[in-house]
């Protein structure tokens, strides 16, 4: 089978031949359509990430047909199309993932590859109204953005909801879900055409968080915001706990932007704030997630497709941040 292998931290992958994975007790080996990067994989490439074992295949979104059933699983998964749960090993406690959780893609070898196996409770349907490219931009993003709205933000209708970095993808999924639940939905980013983009599928308006005073202008242009979806952190920090309304909700999912250097404790406590941090999603998370994404009809945003064999071309553009939604790879061209 094609595969791209990491075998050396900040080199290039590796397009190779590997011999397609035999599945074992509880798995099954699916025949991938496609594959979706995130930002971890690009982490992984640089060496920042913890637990980096090589070489590795990353990836941990795909979508495919099952081709293989181990000892144990039914043969009436065979010839299905299915996507892929990339979060392992949750645990028993909703709340919070176990010691072993861990993500596909490594250490177990991901999806950037025409073959991967995984144990059949990952596997699920796919969503009958999106094509296999669209199922494969859904998973990592689409549950990590349902946790941090739903789970962990409790999002409803009445929910001014301000989604910082829009064209990420957990930030595209986020605006989508606000939209869906007929939330008002503001975001930033420092480009116009991202923000343009936002609008026409439903934010009510768009800032530039390059300027020093767009949440001021957010301020007064609109009503306080009672629920704030993040992925940066940094020192930007501080202007969303100061747009943040009274008892507002600040949930954080990522720190691309690194830690703040002055967090205003006394708006905080004063404001009654909730900050909630959310990573992932559990098992329950992704189901809900796939039932929501159905009933509201919601097809992924994929910025661009690129063949198995342009892995890194598409890990340049990730890294460069010009994306608007998932940057797929089609790994059975």
């Amino acid at each position: 089978m094609k595969s791209l292998v990491l075998d050396r931290i900040k080199s290039p992958l590796v397009l190779v031949d590997r011999e397609v994975p035999e599945p074992d007790n509880g798995e099954v080996t699916i025949s991938l359509s496609a594959a979706a990067l995130n930002r971890r994989d690009f982490w992984i490439t640089q060496g920042m990430y913890p637990g980096i074992r090589l070489p590795v295949i990353l990836g941990s979104d795909g979508a495919g047909i099952v081709s293989q059933v181990g000892p144990g699983v039914s043969d009436d998964w065979l010839g299905r199309e299915v996507m892929i749960n990339p979060g392992w090993h949750w645990g028993d406690d909703p709340s919070v993932q176990s010691p072993q959780f861990q993500i596909l893609g490594m250490p177990h070898d991901g999806t950037f590859a025409s073959h991967v196996t995984v144990p059949v409770e990952s596997v699920h349907a796919k969503p009958s109204h999106l094509d296999l490219h669209q199922a494969a931009a859904l998973p990592l993003a689409g549950v990590t953005a349902y946790r941090a709205t739903f789970t962990r933000g409790h999002l409803s209708a009445d929910d001014h909801v301000l989604i910082t970095g829009i064209g990420g993808g957990v930030a595209t999924f986020a605006l989508q879900y606000a939209v869906a639940v007929g939330a008002s939905a503001f975001v930033t980013s420092s480009s116009p055409e991202k923000i343009a983009r936002a609008i026409a599928l439903g934010a009510v308006a768009g800032y530039d968080y390059r300027a020093e005073d767009w949440h001021q202008q957010l301020k007064a242009e609109h009503e306080p915001v009672s629920l704030i979806i993040d992925g940066a952190g940094g020192d930007g920090y501080a202007r969303l706990i100061d747009v943040a309304a009274p008892a507002a909700r600040i949930v954080n999912y990522g720190a691309t932007a690194g830690p703040p250097s002055n967090v205003e404790l006394f708006k905080v406590f004063w404001k009654q704030l909730n900050l909630a941090g959310s990573t992932m999603g559990s098992p329950a998370d992704f189901t809900s997630m796939l039932k929501f994404v159905a009933q509201h009809q919601i097809v992924p945003i994929v910025d661009h497709v690129h063949p198995l064999a342009d892995g890194n071309a598409a890990l340049q553009r990730m890294r460069s941040s010009d994306q608007f939604g998932k940057i797929v790879l089609a790994t059975d061209a």
